[in-house]
């Protein structure tokens, strides 16, 4: 199934190539001159429940929160989530937080910031963002706008261990996200073959092709996200009313 975005970056809903967003040269593929609520309203005409706002870096709390009130319940939202602040997200209107970063310290996952988290607001309402980059054969959890390799590998046993501690995932291929090139079809077997529980997987998707690729080579198990080949971002590839049509072929 597809699962819609809104990207937020200085205020502004945008588009970025993933492994560029920490670096002096970042490379943006779409600005938006509509706002985070019009992107909302429009998901939530549709009703495409699930998607995700983020806000990548700091200056985009008012456009999140006027997305959250225009489709009450039916967005999550990550970006700077904490213990602190996930419940006050909630009842602006969120149905999950996605959290990274701030589990992970020093490269480790920090169980006792999670176990607080879980604790403040319940694993139901918790989303975690395990967006990776490959090393090798094998696939590391980063964190910090997707800068940092973790210790954590995205396999089996993590899923399967993190799932007692959430609802959800989101992983975004980070070496494929935004380039418009393809999925990572190898990680999305993987996801499909791996996960205990609903998954969302962003990263490279320049077509209505892979977004049925993803349901078949994954059994119907991962989502997928489409952002920077989507008509309504400035894309070519694929048009989101294709992408409504396909969810409403297999409800």
């Amino acid at each position: 199934m597809f699962r819609p975005c809104i990207d937020l970056h200085e205020g502004k809903v945008k588009q970025i190539v993933g492994g560029t967003l920490g670096d002096a040269g970042l490379r943006t593929n779409f600005v938006s001159e509509k706002s985070a609520a019009w992107f909302a309203e429009l998901y939530r005409r549709d009703q495409l429940r699930g998607g995700h706002v983020i806000m990548l870096g700091i200056g985009n709390e008012i456009e999140a929160r006027a997305a959250l009130q225009a489709f009450p319940g039916g967005l999550q939202i990550g970006g700077g989530i904490n213990s602190a602040n996930a419940r006050d997200w909630l009842h602006a209107g969120a149905s999950h937080v996605i959290v990274t970063s701030w589990v992970f310290r020093d490269g480790h996952v920090d169980w006792s910031r999670l176990h607080e988290l879980v604790k403040t607001i319940g694993k139901e309402k918790l989303v975690l963002d395990l967006s990776c980059r490959k090393r090798g054969e094998k696939y590391f959890v980063v964190t910090d706008r997707w800068q940092k390799f973790t210790e954590l590998e995205v396999n089996a046993e993590t899923l399967a261990k993190f799932s007692e501690h959430c609802d959800e995932f989101l992983i975004h291929a980070v070496d494929v996200e935004g380039l418009c090139r393809g999925i990572d079809s190898e990680l999305v077997v993987k996801l499909g073959e791996w996960t205990p529980l609903p998954t969302t997987y962003a990263g490279g998707a320049n077509s209505l092709a892979d977004l049925k690729s993803v349901t078949k080579l994954s059994a119907g198990k991962i989502d997928l996200t489409i952002g920077s080949a989507l008509d309504i971002f400035g894309g070519h590839g694929v048009t989101y009313a294709d992408c409504v049509a396909y969810n409403r072929s297999r409800e």
